[in-house]
């Protein structure tokens, strides 16, 4: 999670989206002070040639049962308003033990329309899971809609940098080092390109997933979703509202795209606006070129905007063909983070593909840690800590 900076623009290098109800946000160590901003309820939607707003999946009725979205028959906005109803209050534990398939299949099995799942459901999930096919584990995508049914996306105020910073900063201070390269590591020393070899007690290797395989040999390596994020100053808002706007036609390359200055106005200078939009999957499939992919979303977010695009500036272009780990079913959502007495591994990659993900895989790691070093703490047993999730 980084920020970059160009020209008093803040440009989040992913398009993280959070939500309020992830419960690591509020239980990691120097999260306290960390201040998320809200999207408005619901998201915006552009399908079937128009423009139309699904609400607040928190009160199924006033979403769906009133929504003059063309997403689907009365029976279907019902059934939905109930599904996600049942998941904001079903237990964690209790998805996981569900029977496992694909998305795809789980929503055709649950009698939802292809009308529903195309005009809002397959965006939607787009937008959470990175994977416009829906091949992500059922399991999996039931706990991130439980997560979208129970709280509100937001984006952390500072742009998505501010989450490590913050929990740096609730270190002692001097103890973090970067810009080192590790080389090696065992139980018992880590070796750096740099400085050369340090002892310790234990490694905990918190890192993407290439780059913990590579240091720890045979570590299962997934396949991942690529992310590649644009980021356009503009005169004015295209849209007046912090809002999530989720392409469903599939006829450009846009899966989502959003104001990012209505949401959070620190992220651009006094009169600019910040539109920060996200492509999913391979981007060559649209352009060989950055130039030719630029047009092609500009030429979307016109349709998605309805405005002119032509005078945005290209502030920049964030590929990350590793940004998400896929999570297939059927998906190991709990991969073991201890390898070994002092020998650790924790992310994305060994939890799910999310935020919420990395940041318990960590709380996880850390239990570990201290009870293999006979450190009693106030976060119980392994085995409360699985539930926390």
């Amino acid at each position: 999670m980084a920020t970059e900076t160009v020209d008093g623009f803040r440009l989040d290098a992913g398009n993280h989206l959070v939500n309020a109800a992830f419960p690591e946000m509020l239980r990691t160590p120097g999260l306290g002070g960390l201040r998320l901003r809200p999207f408005a309820p619901g998201v915006l939607v552009r399908g079937v040639g128009r423009n139309y707003r699904v609400g607040d999946p928190r009160r199924p009725r006033e979403a769906f049962s009133a929504a003059r979205a063309p997403i689907g028959t009365p029976l279907d906005k019902a059934r939905l308003g109930a599904a996600l109803a049942r998941l904001a209050a079903v237990p964690a534990t209790r998805l996981l033990g569900r029977p496992e398939t694909t998305i795809a299949e789980a929503l055709c099995a649950r009698g939802f329309s292809p009308r529903m799942v195309e005009g809002y459901l397959r965006p939607l999930l787009a937008a959470l899971l990175s994977d416009p096919d829906l091949s992500t584990s059922s399991r999996c995508a039931d706990l991130v809609l439980r997560g979208f049914a129970r709280g509100r996306l937001c984006v952390p105020e500072g742009g998505p940098g501010a989450v490590p910073e913050l929990m740096a900063e609730a270190l002692p201070p001097g103890i973090v080092h970067v810009g080192e390269r590790v080389t090696s590591v065992s139980t018992t020393e880590v070796t750096t390109a740099e400085h050369g070899s340090t002892s310790c007690r234990a490694v905990v290797v918190a890192t993407d997933a290439h780059s913990a395989a590579d240091l720890l040999p045979g570590l299962h390596l997934p396949r991942f979703h690529p992310v590649t994020t644009l980021h356009h100053a503009a005169g004015t808002p295209p849209l007046r509202e912090p809002a999530l706007v989720l392409a469903a036609d599939r006829g450009g390359p846009v899966a989502y795209t959003m104001v990012a200055s209505e949401i959070d106005p620190g992220c651009a200078p006094p009169g600019r606006a910040l539109v920060s939009t996200t492509v999913l999957g391979d981007p060559s499939r649209f352009s060989p070129h950055e130039a030719g992919l630029d047009k092609l979303v500009r030429h979307h977010l016109c349709d998605l905007y309805g405005t002119d695009t032509a005078e945005w500036e290209l502030l920049g272009v964030h590929h990350d063909p590793e940004a998400v780990p896929a999570m297939p079913a059927p998906h190991h959502i709990r991969r073991p983070v201890r390898l070994l007495g002092g020998l650790y591994v924790c992310g994305d990659h060994r939890d799910t593909g999310t935020t919420q993900g990395a940041l318990h895989s960590g709380r996880r790691a850390a239990h570990h840690v201290l009870r293999d070093l006979g450190i009693r703490t106030e976060y119980g047993t392994s085995r409360d800590t699985l539930k926390a999730a």
